[in-house]
């Protein structure tokens, strides 16, 4: 025995339920078909594109910002390429650009430099502050940051507490 195809098994109740319906009927179902037709379609087509173009201006302003900033980035990379073209700062200068960087820092931080390492203890510290003389000991003194163990302070001011330890050329043994 041959079976129905599959289209024809599923659709042949529904065609002769259409069929017992009166022509004022019909014309009602095809309408609701319509209708539910196009708010499948509106709902799965165009309400998502309509969506994404709502957030183009918002995300396009958003990735300005990101492409701005990273040329920020690679401005400042590229400042330091050119800077590490020069001969670095001897221990003397650098130990002096850390140390006048530090006392911008007040008691909330102190300095212990062993070898050619430079250590920064910090209580409290403001972050604005921190990251002023982070950007001093960068450029100034040519050091970068190789252990960072903070913690932010519970107290109103939000600051740091904990250590940071720095090395870089200008602390070397050889200058």
């Amino acid at each position: 025995m041959k079976t129905p195809p599959m289209k024809t098994r599923f659709t042949a109740p529904l065609s002769a339920a259409f069929e017992r319906l009166s022509p004022r009927e019909q014309r009602a179902t095809r309408l609701a078909l319509w209708v539910v037709g196009l708010g499948l379609l509106w709902w799965w087509l165009v309400a998502p594109a309509l969506g994404t173009l709502r957030q183009a201006p918002e995300r396009h302003a958003k990735l300005d910002s990101q492409l701005s900033q990273m040329r920020r980035l690679a401005a400042t990379a590229d400042a330091l390429r050119g800077e590490n073209t020069t001969q670095p700062p001897s221990r003397d200068e650098a130990l002096r650009a850390l140390e006048q960087a530090t006392t911008a820092l007040g008691a909330t931080a102190q300095l212990t430099v062993l070898g050619d390492r430079a250590t920064l203890t910090l209580k409290g510290t403001a972050p604005e502050a921190l990251a002023q003389w982070l950007s001093q000991a960068r450029i100034n003194a040519r050091l970068m940051p190789m252990e960072a163990q903070l913690t932010r302070s519970a107290e109103a001011n939000g600051g740091w507490n904990g250590t940071l330890v720095l090395a870089g050329p200008g602390l070397g043994t050889g200058n």
